[in-house]
């Protein structure tokens, strides 16, 4: 089985299971408990958000860990706006995954926040002159993804950010597709508040943490016994933290391992584009992730080749895990001005750090096979 789909989940890594399985099993001290045992698990869990903090480029304080991005986007969005009530205007894009639509969306119902939606171009990029454009003296909060997970634009976050800034306004960013492909330190890009999620970089899924600069107000999502700062409370998923760090840890170097996917990612793309006149390539053609080639094909139905391509052990997906089942078109889609009919058409592919030149070969022949399958009608071939 070739698999195609790192994008939606990335299979734990070996050393990130090994790193977590004492933590389940002799380890299994509350990190919150005075004995050795619990002491145990309070230094593990610390040594764990240290090396994170360190990979962020930011204070061990300003690290909180989560269940996952869903989790760190709500916390961020809803803690940040409604504890820094400098103002009840947020700004995002449309394009944005649905932890921060639909948080955004939360405040805007609940506690009256009123919201503008940046436009994006037909490559899914957020000019930041719109953004300028939209800020105002009651922004509090402006939130906008590094890069897309459904087509792979990337976003100019640090620019992004100091235009935020300039009027006062909090700026947090989704790294979740991000993460592991990009330079997304805070130091360097300057944002606020930043998300992660441990399933995407080779931790289990369940596991993640968010960035909240300390100097400011955070308003928990979850109350009790004053965990993680007082930011989150209940018992700390010790385990998960630490294979969550050991999966960073053993990371490829950045800048090589971006540059060899990138360019099996253009060759990949090139192919399609020859044995595929119908396919439409979605997202940037430069300013994009290095593992992510997505595509409409006009006239064909996406589900059947995904179905065709299983079938010959290729595994990819529609776009965005989270909207999987879902009879609608892709938001992302849409609002790049892709039509619903053809949105319904659309296929992506998301490599990892073990794809292969071999694996996109099989995968680009098997998508040809596919399509002559599935046909003009756009049915399933029997």
């Amino acid at each position: 089985m070739i698999y195609l789909d790192n994008a939606a989940t990335t299979a734990v890594t070996p050393a990130a299971l090994q790193a977590a399985w004492p933590w389940l099993t002799a380890e299994f001290g509350n990190p919150s408990s005075s004995h050795e045992l619990g002491s145990r698990a309070k230094e593990a869990l610390e040594n764990a958000r240290a090396q994170i903090a360190d990979w962020l480029g930011c204070r061990v304080t300003e690290i909180t860990f989560t269940s996952g991005g869903t989790e760190g986007d709500n916390l961020a969005i809803t803690g940040l706006a409604l504890a820094n009530p400098r103002g009840k205007h947020i700004i995002s894009a449309k394009t944005e995954h649905e932890a921060v639509l639909e948080s955004i969306e939360f405040l805007e119902r609940m506690h009256g926040f009123e919201v503008s939606w940046l436009p994006v171009d037909e490559v899914g990029l957020i000019e930041p002159a719109d953004l300028r454009a939209a800020l105002r003296a009651d922004s509090t909060l402006v939130s906008l993804m590094t890069a897309n997970n459904e087509i792979g634009t990337v976003h100019p976050i640090a620019e992004l950010a100091a235009i935020a800034h300039e009027f006062g306004a909090v700026f947090h960013t989704d790294a979740v597709q991000a993460a592991g492909w990009l330079d997304i330190r805070v130091d360097t890009s300057q944002v606020d508040a930043l998300t992660i999620s441990g399933h995407k970089l080779g931790a289990p899924k369940g596991s993640g943490a968010v960035f909240i600069r300390g100097r400011l107000g955070l308003e928990p999502l979850i109350h009790g016994g004053g965990q993680e700062f007082g930011r989150r409370s209940g018992t700390e998923n010790v385990a998960w933290a630490v294979a969550l760090a050991t999966a960073i840890e053993a990371l490829p170097d950045l800048a090589s391992e971006a540059a060899r996917v990138s360019a099996l990612r253009d060759a990949f793309i090139r192919g399609v584009l020859q044995t595929a006149p119908m396919a439409i390539p979605t997202g940037h053609p430069s300013s994009r992730l290095p593992n992510i080639a997505s595509f409409c094909f006009a006239g064909l139905s996406g589900e059947a080749i995904l179905l065709e391509l299983e079938r010959r052990e290729v595994i990819v997906s529609s776009g965005s895990a989270c909207a999987a089942g879902s009879n609608e078109p892709s938001h992302v889609l849409t609002a790049i001005g892709i039509d619903a009919d053809t949105a319904q058409t659309a296929v992506r592919f998301s490599f990892g750090h073990s794809t292969t030149e071999a694996d996109l070969s099989h995968a680009a022949n098997a998508l040809a096979e596919a399509i002559l399958a599935v046909g003009a009608t756009g049915k399933i071939s029997e």
